[in-house]
C-alpha cells in the first residue's frame, strides 16, 4: 500500500514476508529527491540535524537483508540503483541519486542492480543499537520478530525532522 504525506514523502506499508518479516507497524519513507546529486556530506548534514548518525558511505548488498534491531536511512548520494524491499516477494524500487529511503527495523532490502557511480551514505537513529545484520534463515525469525518490537520508533524522520509516522 502506498500513501503521500504533505511533505512528499511516500509511505510504504509492506506485508509481513516468509523469510523476512518486515515492520508490522512502521512504513518504510521514500523522499524522491530529498537531496542534492553528488553531495554526500549533504545527506550526513541533514540525518545528523535530525538525529540520525551517518555510519557509512558505500553501496547495497546484493542479497536479501534485514536489520532487527535498527532503523536504517539509505541516502543515494550519487548513481543509481534498483532496490527490492520486503524480501523475495517484495517491491522493487528505483532509487537515484538524491533520493532517500528509510527503512524500519526488520525491512528487507537488497540491490538488485546498480551503476559503478552508486554511492549510498546510511544513517541509524541517535543511540540506536549497533545494527545487527540478518538474511531470513528460519533459526533467526523468533529473536528477530521479538528484536523488532523491542526496537524503540524512531522520534523524526531523518529527512523532514517531523515525527515519524506510525501506521
Amino acid at each position: 500500500m502506498h500513501e503521500h504525506r504533505t511533505d512528499g514523502a511516500e509511505l510504504l506499508f509492506l506485508p509481513e514476508g516468509s523469510s523476512v518479516p518486515n515492520n508490522p507497524r512502521l512504513p518504510v519513507l521514500l523522499h524522491r529527491g530529498a537531496l542534492p546529486p553528488g553531495q554526500p556530506e549533504a545527506a550526513e548534514a541533514l540525518f545528523r540535524g535530525h538525529g540520525w548518525r551517518p555510519a557509512w558511505r558505500g553501496g547495497i548488498h546484493a542479497w536479501h537483508h534485514y536489520h532487527s534491531n535498527a532503523h536504517e536511512a539509505l541516502a543515494v548520494a550519487e548513481g543509481h540503483v534498483r532496490v527490492q524491499l520486503g524480501g523475495e516477494s517484495g517491491i522493487a524500487l528505483d532509487l537515484s541519486a538524491g533520493d532517500v529511503v528509510v527503512l524500519p527495523a526488520g525491512t528487507g532490502h537488497r540491490n538488485l542492480a546498480a551503476d559503478a557511480a552508486l554511492l549510498v551514505v546510511g544513517a541509524y537513529p541517535e543511540g540506536a543499537a549497533p545494527p545487527d545484520q540478518l538474511h531470513g534463515a528460519p533459526e533467526e525469525r523468533a529473536r528477530a520478530v521479538q528484536a523488532i518490537a523491542a526496537t524503540p520508533d524512531p522520534t523524526t524522520d531523518p529527512v523532514t525532522g517531523r515525527p515519524y509516522p506510525a501506521g
